[in-house]
């Protein structure tokens, strides 16, 4: 099997969170002591991915390239695709076409966190799958803003409805997609919406209608974070500042992951916890070194 690529899709104009998008990218927010986009870039790294393509608006990529550079500082290839407009998460695969070059991919958007012990063990699972689509099923309150699963009385996936009035069930697909190596040529043939994009619920329902997508359900141990709006924004950087304080542990660490994959070396690590100084997330870094 050809190895699985990545693509994080951190377009958009952010206009839910107005005023304080106007001069930066969404996914360049904090999420308490990390940019947002460190969240999803660690979710495909768990998954054992290196090669990863990030998608965004012409005027922000500048702000992405200083932030993430090419990656080598974490031993992984970024590249940096524009999205000239928004026209659906679907047109994420078609923008992607030639840095895929045929390979599968895993797509996670920009402004989605995972958390959960079990989690890598999902990931690598799903990468495993050589055919198919592998999205993920998450029980929340409020399903009428999500694309949501339709399940037939045996439990089996009968459709996946975006934005349903009448909620079939309560479990939402998260923003996080591994797809085979048709993607590309099957986002080719979603037609738009009424609202005139294209809909990454219509890729996957090509997929489920030959029999090809697995939804996999995120139970209880796992949290999936949407930060579209202020308030859900401030709620993630609370997760984690909780999370990280309690345990005293970091989430959402490229620096660690990389590390604990053994992607780059304890010197490599040292002169990133340098780079950060007496602040915790370098002290963090130094005691991962003393401790190995």
């Amino acid at each position: 099997m050809t190895q699985r690529k990545g693509i994080i899709l951190a377009g958009g104009t952010g206009t839910r969170l107005y005023p304080i998008t106007i001069g930066v990218s969404k996914q360049l927010l904090p999420i308490y002591d990390k940019p947002m986009i460190y969240y999803p870039l660690t979710t495909l790294m768990l998954s054992g991915i290196r090669e990863i393509a990030i998608i965004t608006t012409p005027v922000d990529q500048d702000q992405f390239r200083r932030t993430l550079g090419d990656g080598s500082q974490w031993g992984i290839s970024l590249d940096y695709i524009t999205q000239p407009t928004p026209d659906g998460l679907a047109q994420a695969y078609i923008l992607a076409e030639g840095f895929l070059g045929g390979a599968p991919s895993a797509m996670v958007l920009g402004d989605n966190i995972f958390f959960g012990h079990g989690l890598p063990i999902l990931l690598q699972e799903a990468d495993r799958a050589a055919d198919g689509g592998t999205v993920f099923g998450y029980h929340v309150a409020d399903p009428e803003r999500y694309g949501v699963v339709d399940f037939d009385a045996s439990g089996q996936v009968r459709a996946i409805v975006e934005k349903p009035a009448m909620p079939p069930s309560n479990y939402a697909v998260t923003g996080l997609y591994f797809l085979d190596e048709t993607a590309s040529r099957r986002a080719r043939d979603v037609t738009p919406s009424a609202r005139g994009e294209l809909e990454i619920a219509s890729l996957l329902e090509m997929y489920l209608a030959d029999g090809a997508l697995s939804v996999k359900q995120m139970g209880r141990g796992y949290a999936w974070l949407d930060t579209g709006t202020h308030a859900s924004l401030l709620d993630a950087g609370n997760f984690v500042r909780t999370l990280e304080q309690r345990q005293g542990l970091q989430s959402g660490s490229p620096d660690e992951i990389a590390f604990s994959n053994g992607w780059i070396s304890a010197d490599d690590l040292i002169k990133r916890a340098n780079q950060f100084g007496k602040n915790s997330y370098g002290t963090y870094l130094k005691r991962l070194i003393s401790e190995t």
